[in-house]
């Protein structure tokens, strides 16, 4: 358990805002309190005065105890209505919008020195900078005059700021900015200033009103540019300027026009076409769409005809004078800065504080002895400090990565650090079994010449030598970290034999984009929905499918602007993308564009729907009859082999498409061997498909080569583990889910048809005939487990208790070798089947203990499985030696009753794997040898690395 208390000691303020909903019980008439508000009903005020006398008043509650008539303050004669709506904390309006809790604020936090009249350099802002160079160019109108142009009292802050949102060539939005300029001409606390958001493209003869607004603010002073303005907002002026009159006509005392007539008649209208794309990009309003935006708050977008007037700005001014906006102007006046800086500042510590969750005030914690308990670090005297308290049990995974992180941030900041030990009284066997570093420099590094250094770098200094260690990262969620440099095992790392240090270098080498889909018909996730990532130039570059688990989905990208879409096909022809969330383009655009720009996770919501032809159309179907196989079609093909024919179709271009995971130099040894007996076997053409995950630089360096040398082709394949589905922390069992968990996911949606072959398998015939084999309709075919080897009977778990009962007289199938039908795989969604067992089952750690296998033995009757015949996989150790002869693929499974070492019975049980590992071993001292000399054909080694890479 970790607790940690910051503390700083300057000055600073907080302000917390409790809201609640009150009723104040009058005699059978009520108030509303709201927000420390009282908001009267109607009939309270229409007969509360001629129903009742001031004697027959219950005591009032503590809100109103300033004034009581039992004590005399109330006189007789005095309007009981009148003195209520007096109050300073009784509103007169209830509006839904302003009295939400649910509220939305601007990030006004950002500077800098862009304005709205450069379009072009306004275009390629974020968000945050599109504010910043607004706020920049407001003008704002005040009770005395425009105070941006003439100050006269450099002591006033206006707490409040109002800016009006809307389509000022447009009635609605003349009368929002009407109402806006009535109430501030009765307030010194307001100031205004306008938006535009047009309602049609954008042209000189519809925004003759715009502007001309925008000409007053630019060139006028005082109250000539408000009586003009509010001219403007009017709705016959509007009139008379369409039917051609010269607005000329409508200028007021005081006005310089000709200044005036040279900005309004201006061809140039870039702060319109800014405003417009501020609206659609950061406010997320559509075109004419209205809003008010309060001290940063975003109150909008307002229906077509609601209404919107002076009551509502009075009310929210008063909420949030009352709030936050006269004690942050008491702290702002004390900086004594000029009385536009002073009230932007005001507008936007308002935005900033009141966008903080809300939480409990700092505690204080007494300790009392920590004189033995405790390890101190004292701050620099004299200087401002944290003060931090830490308290931990030493021997926990959070310990280990809470350390670092203090040690860094003592070097960056000056803290008063104290840290408790929390240790459990009793333990039964160690909680730690790993060393941990946590990468964080408090700094970044640079050589002697200046230049960057390589990057952070984790130690382990002083381990034991005996034990053997395996390296493993723990990253971000969104983050595909791979080693690029290493000679060492890293899954087996034995420092007894190693001369010097183990050393390991990593890349980022991709950022993930996740997601969410939903259709918004059913409220379901779309199953089987395909989406493609890529750019103008090249559209497909990654494609994904929508997992009905929380209709999740990932693509792999890097840094830049990416377009998500449908995938051509049955996705684009029965869905279209209705909405989106989380990107960065407008909700209703027909093209979602993603920016990846920082290494946080970015994660996006797609709503979609059905095209209105499309209705009655499943995805999933391919417009034949077939439908889902449950448990009587499983039933029969447990018992009868299957009755159902299908036509057996060649994969495209007639390749054989095998995959196959390995991890450690030991298993990748392997599996180079059962690449070559696959090859040594078969004149079709092969593809290999390797887990990228967990290869080593040395694996991934050689392939290229070895793939040139025998004519095949091969492709790494990742899949980052997603995070809401439960993890495995073993890393042998996270290869294992791999193997099951993500097969409708891991490969390109082109790919129809692949063989699993385990590494350490032996083939000894043409794969062609198992990719060609006929499944029966099923979506992946096993070998079930040998039963001819008696004196392994006791080993046999899956003959007797749960499995006996489950199985129900069915094989227990083995997953060394399996062959699988993607298109039927997908079209079942049998991934989304296993993930949500596997979800289930997965939390007791006494469930699926060989989890690649336990789980499609136990979805049998939801995804059947075609048994296929048992001489496509032999094994010494279930299989009986007579059976040795017919066998097409040798698997070196462990024996439980022997242990004997793997490569013990490499050599034993299968003569020619000698021989294939001797041809290995002579192209890889020859690899080494160009290597060394510089004579490796780099432009066909480029070649490899460029088809991995697809």
């Amino acid at each position: 358990m970790m607790t940690i208390l910051v503390g700083v000691k300057w000055y600073t303020v907080v302000f917390f805002f409790y809201s609640h909903i009150m009723y104040y019980l009058f005699q059978g008439y009520r108030s509303v309190i709201h927000q420390s508000y009282i908001i009267p009903s109607s009939h309270l005020l229409q007969h509360i005065t001629s129903q009742m006398s001031v004697t027959q008043l219950p005591p009032p509650p503590t809100c109103l105890h300033s004034s009581n008539p039992q004590f005399g303050e109330l006189s007789h004669d005095q309007d009981v209505v009148e003195y209520i709506m007096n109050q300073p904390n009784v509103v007169p309006r209830i509006n839904s919008r302003i009295l939400t809790s649910e509220r939305e604020y601007l990030d006004l936090t950002a500077t800098n020195n862009f304005f709205v009249d450069d379009y072009a350099r306004f275009t390629v802002l974020d968000s945050q900078g599109k504010t910043a160079a607004i706020a920049n160019s407001m003008n704002y109108l005040t009770k005395k005059g425009m105070s941006s142009k003439e100050i006269y009292d450099d002591s006033f802050i206006r707490p409040v700021t109002f800016w009006i949102v809307g389509d000022f060539d447009s009635p609605s939005g003349r009368q929002l900015l009407y109402d806006a300029i009535k109430h501030q001409k009765s307030s010194n606390n307001v100031r205004i200033s306008m938006i535009n958001n047009p309602s049609e493209d954008i042209s000189y003869e519809n925004t003759q009103i715009s502007r001309a607004i925008w000409a007053a603010l630019q060139t006028q002073t005082s109250n000539s540019a408000k009586n003009f303005i509010t001219k403007m907002a009017k709705e016959e002026t509007a009139e008379a300027l369409a039917a051609g009159a010269d607005i000329g006509g409508f200028s007021v005392g005081g006005m310089d026009f000709s200044l005036f007539k040279e900005v309004f008649e201006s061809s140039k209208m870039d702060f319109i076409l800014s405003h417009a794309m501020y609206c659609r990009d950061v406010l997320k309003l559509k075109k004419g769409q209205r809003a008010v935006i309060s001290n940063g708050r975003i109150i909008g977008p307002l229906e077509d005809s609601e209404l919107f007037n002076q009551d509502d700005f009075h009310l929210l001014e008063n909420i949030i004078l009352k709030t936050s906006g006269q004690k942050i102007k008491s702290h702002i006046q004390q900086l004594r800065v000029e009385e536009d800086v002073a009230s932007d500042l005001v507008m936007k510590v308002d935005a900033l504080l009141s966008a903080q969750p809300k939480g409990d005030a700092r505690i204080e914690y007494q300790f009392f002895e920590d004189s033995h308990s405790a390890i101190k670090m004292r701050p620099k005297e004299g200087e401002t400090y944290f003060d931090v308290v830490a308290v931990i049990d030493p021997v926990t995974r959070e310990a280990q990565r809470l350390a670092p992180l203090l040690l860094v941030l003592t070097q960056l900041i000056n803290m008063n650090l104290r840290v408790f030990m929390n240790c459990q009284s009793k333990l039964s066997d160690m909680p730690l079994k790993s060393f941990y570093r946590y990468v964080l420099e408090p700094e970044i590094s640079f050589t002697p010449d200046n230049s960057f250094a390589k990057g952070p770098i984790a130690k382990f200094l002083d381990m034991p030598q005996s034990p053997l260690f395996t390296l493993n990262l723990n990253t971000p969620e969104s983050w595909m970290v791979e080693s690029v440099r290493t000679p060492y095992d890293l899954d087996n790392i034995y420092l007894e034999e190693v001369d010097s240090v183990v050393a390991a270098e990593y890349e980022l080498e991709y950022l993930l984009l996740e997601g969410h889909c939903y259709d918004i018909t059913t409220g379901q996730p779309p199953r089987g929905l395909q989406f493609t990532l890529g750019t103008s130039a090249n559209p497909v570059i990654v494609d994904t499918i929508v997992m009905a688990n929380l209709g999740y989905f990932q693509l792999k990208a890097n840094p830049g602007a990416w377009i998500l879409r449908l995938r051509k096909g049955r996705s684009e022809d029965i869905y279209r993308i209705y909405s989106h969330d989380g990107t960065d383009s407008p909700p209703d655009a027909d093209e979602v564009v993603v920016v990846l720009n920082n290494f946080k996770s970015k994660i996006i919501k797609v709503k979609v729907q059905k095209k209105a032809d499309m209705v009655n159309e499943d995805l999933l179907s391919d417009g034949t009859n077939e439908n889902e196989s449950g448990f009587w079609d499983s039933f029969k093909w447990g018992f009868t082999g299957g009755q159902k024919t299908e036509d057996v179709k060649q994969d495209k271009d007639d390749i054989i498409n095998i995959f196959s995971v390995a991890s450690g130099h030991l298993y990748e040894r392997f599996l180079r061997i059962m690449m070559l007996s696959v090859l040594k076997n078969t004149k079709t053409p092969v593809k290999f498909w390797f887990l990228k995950n967990y290869l080593s630089p040395t694996f991934k360096e050689f392939i290229p080569y070895m793939a040139n040398e025998y004519n095949f082709q091969y492709e790494l394949v990742q899949y980052k583990w997603p995070r809401w589905l439960h993890q495995q922390t073993e890393k042998q069992r996270i290869i294992w889910g791999y193997k099951i968990l993500f097969l409708d996911v891991l490969f390109p949606l082109v790919v129809d048809k692949f063989l699993f072959v385990d590494a350490d398998q032996i083939v000894r015939t043409d794969l062609k005939e198992l990719r060609d084999f006929n499944l029966d309709g099923a979506p992946y075919g096993y070998t079930p487990f040998c039963d001819s080897r008696k004196e392994m009977d006791g080993y046999r778990f899956w003959k007797s208790g749960y499995w006996a009962s489950h199985l129900a007289g069915r094989k227990y199938h083995i997953s060394a070798l399996y062959v699988v039908d993607l298109k039927k795989f997908r079209k079942i969604a049998a991934g989304d089947r296993l993930r949500g067992q596997y979800q289930g089952l997965s939390q007791d750690p006494n469930s699926l203990s060989n989890l690649d296998q336990d789980l499609p033995n136990n979805m049998i009757h939801q995804v059947p499985i075609k048994s296929l015949p048992q001489e496509w996989l032999w094994c010494e150790t279930w299989c009986d030696d007579a059976s040795k002869k017919r066998a097409k693929t040798i698997d070196l499974c462990n024996n439980p009753m022997t242990k004997e070492p793997k490569l013990e019975a490499a050599v034993r049980i299968v003569p020619e794997w000698q021989d294939y590992d001797q041809e290995i071993k002579q192209l890889q001292t020859r690899f080494q040898r160009e290597k060394e000399m510089g004579m490796l054909d780099k432009k066909t080694t480029q070649e490899s690395l460029e088809l991995r890479k697809q």
